[in-house]
């Protein structure tokens, strides 16, 4: 981010009446840093920009960019759609792209996507569409949930959380529930037309917890 998201940085921190020791203090800054990246003309990284935006969570994120709108959203819960090409947000990717990416074939800023600035959503990686009707009616095909990926060799399971998990029938969006069998989970939709099954552990090849859904218009 160039120079010119600092000043409108520094104009954030002035309407706020905030002193720039604070605020890098509050965004993560070192001290003083923030006042030679200004005073320099130098540029932003993409990560203190979210990391700002996470914790200034009123700044409408088009106008901190691109200076296009108001310094202030209305809305703090809404879903704003980066700039093309930003790097900031959370990215929407392909259902089968979470295959590729759990093996370590590709990585998820390889792929040419959307991204969408959810403050809520701080944790979250990725973002991937809901497909189907299997998990009616706490999502709706087409609906977008949020996922933060967790470490194969170490998995938790919170009962009755709603993951993603690639496996040999494809990736999917379901409960996952305890099993008889240690070795085992039992997945389970929401659609109470759909039979829960066990599926052994060791076929699990990526798994994400779902954090939250939003419905993109």
């Amino acid at each position: 981010m160039g120079a010119n998201t600092l000043h409108r940085i520094k104009e954030y921190i002035d309407f706020k009446g905030i002193s720039i020791r604070s605020f890098e203090k509050s965004a993560g800054f070192s001290n003083g840093s923030f006042a030679s990246q200004l005073k320099a003309e130098k540029t932003i990284g993409v990560d203190r920009v979210e990391n700002i935006l996470h914790v200034y969570d009123e700044i409408n994120p088009e106008w901190l960019l691109t200076g296009t709108g108001s310094m202030l959203r209305s809305d703090n819960g809404s879903v704003v759609k980066a700039p093309s090409g930003s790097g900031v947000g959370i990215p929407l990717i392909p259902v089968s792209a979470f295959a590729g990416i759990s093996n370590g074939e590709v990585s998820i800023l390889e792929y040419e996507c959307e991204r969408y600035i959810i403050p809520i959503f701080k944790d979250a990686e990725f973002m991937i569409p809901v497909k189907g009707g299997s998990m009616m009616p706490k999502y709706n095909s087409g609906d977008i949930v949020a996922c933060k990926r967790l470490p194969l060799s170490d998995i938790f399971f919170q009962w009755n959380k709603v993951y993603v998990i690639d496996t040999d029938q494809g990736v999917l969006v379901k409960r996952i529930h305890k099993a008889g069998d240690p070795d085992k989970v039992k997945i389970v939709s929401e659609n109470p037309e759909y039979e829960p099954f066990e599926l052994p552990i060791a076929r699990i090849r990526a798994i994400a917890i779902v954090i939250g859904v939003v419905r993109l218009e």
